[in-house]
């Protein structure tokens, strides 16, 4: 039996933290383990990833690769496929949807279907106004004096 976290006191005293915090409740929830099609997730550089999916008897027609926001689905379904004909089917073809869940600024760049293997390029890109900038320190100028206000003593209510 598993152990099961309850976040609920996080997301009373976090704020902005609540994608995090549901990746970490999605991610502690027991599903089934579904463990096809096989595929691989790389880090290509700094900010490129590739999901490489063994997807043997599946056309380009049949696979579809979609992202919404920060989920990236990819389904495949045969269509049109005759079972009478096989003495046995050691080649799955069964109908399947995989999800990946993506990090912020993480988009799809290419996706590509060779010899059975369909490659999804991912590439993380942060907008101009996120990433780090230097600021420049003048020197030599002079800046203007700040006052000081003597504070006037509160008036008493009588």
């Amino acid at each position: 039996m598993g152990t099961t976290f309850d976040f609920t006191p996080l997301f009373r005293s976090s704020i902005g933290f609540d994608r995090m915090l549901n990746a970490l409740d999605a991610a502690s929830r027991v599903e089934p383990i579904n463990n096809w099609p096989p595929y691989d997730i790389a880090k290509m550089g700094e900010d490129d990833y590739r999901i490489t999916m063994a997807v043997a008897g599946f056309s380009q027609d049949e696979l579809t690769v979609t992202q919404e926001q920060n989920m990236l689905m990819v389904s495949g379904q045969k269509v049109g496929e005759n079972d009478d004909r096989y003495l046995h089917r050691g080649i799955p073809g069964q109908a399947f949807q995989r999800r990946f869940e993506l990090a912020d600024h993480v988009k799809v760049v290419d996706a590509s279907l060779l010899n059975g293997l369909l490659t999804i390029d991912l590439k993380r890109e942060l907008p101009e106004e996120m990433k780090p900038r230097r600021i420049e320190i003048a020197t030599g100028k002079a800046l203007p004096k700040i006052e000081t206000k003597a504070m006037e003593p509160a008036k008493q209510a009588a």
